[in-house]
């Protein structure tokens, strides 16, 4: 028994080992998982956009001065067949320009366009372009052009000019 009595009070004197490194690696695991979501998911859905309506004459009409910051603005308008993106942006050049928050290859994704300085780039495949390529160069992931027009101090947006693009929104969950 005396052998026994040794061999318990040798085991209990001993420091119990703690899992130190579980509960850091499980808040890592957690971090990696909530960050991969947000960039797959997440990267450009932040942009709000502000809902426009039209005029009676079928235009939606904003003011130049509202652009001379140089930032893009993001707007809604809500279609025939449900909302419809777009964004205007002044670029270096001093022209305002008009787009779809959408494109030819990446539409199916809702990431849209985010702004980055001199650049519009898209949500969803990261690629740059520059904002005096905006309505000049369509295809591919440049944003998809939206006619405007320029009269006097105001830009004006045709309803039917949007309505051409809706097939980018379709079935959007917006």
């Amino acid at each position: 028994m005396i052998d026994r009595k040794q061999k318990r009070e040798q085991f209990q004197d001993l420091p119990v080992k703690k899992n130190n490194w579980l509960l850091p690696s499980i808040v890592l695991t957690v971090s990696i998982i909530a960050l991969g979501g947000w960039w797959f998911f997440g990267v450009g859905a932040s942009v709000d956009h502000s809902t426009v309506t039209a005029n009676n004459d079928g235009t939606i009409r904003f003011a130049v001065a509202e652009f001379a910051d140089g930032q893009a603005r993001f707007y809604r308008y809500q279609g025939r067949t449900g909302p419809i993106d777009f964004f205007l942006v002044r670029s270096h050049d001093s022209v305002i320009r008009a787009a779809f928050d959408a494109c030819d290859v990446c539409y199916q994704a809702r990431k849209g366009y985010r702004q980055d300085g001199g650049h519009m780039v898209c949500n969803n495949c990261e690629q740059k372009f520059r904002t005096e390529m905006v309505n000049e160069i369509e295809g591919g992931c440049n944003p998809a052009p939206l006619r405007r027009q320029n009269v006097r101090q105001e830009v004006v947006v045709k309803t039917s000019d949007l309505e051409r693009g809706a097939g980018y929104f379709v079935s959007s969950v917006n």
